[in-house]
């Protein structure tokens, strides 16, 4: 049984992983390109750290976590900014 959900876990921390990052690579070039897509990048932002919040979360590395907990931060006050 604890296979099966080592199995599921690290499904889901790939998961978190990519995504994150596959967001937060976009966001980066929304906000770089200064294109008037800053809420949508801001958007992403938030997404992107709360799926490595996670991450970081599921796999007990407490500095990433705190890390994205400061991201989160950082995009509510980009998305408050420019909405």
């Amino acid at each position: 049984m604890k296979y099966k959900y080592e199995l599921n876990k690290n499904k889901l921390i790939s998961f978190f992983e990519i995504s994150g990052s596959v967001l937060a690579m976009i966001y980066a070039i929304l906000i770089a390109s200064n294109t008037g897509n800053e809420i949508l990048g801001f958007s992403l932002l938030l997404i992107s750290a709360l799926l490595f919040a996670a991450w970081g979360y599921m796999d007990k590395r407490w500095a990433f976590f705190a890390l994205q907990l400061f991201y989160v931060i950082s995009a509510i006050l980009g998305l408050v900014r420019w909405w």
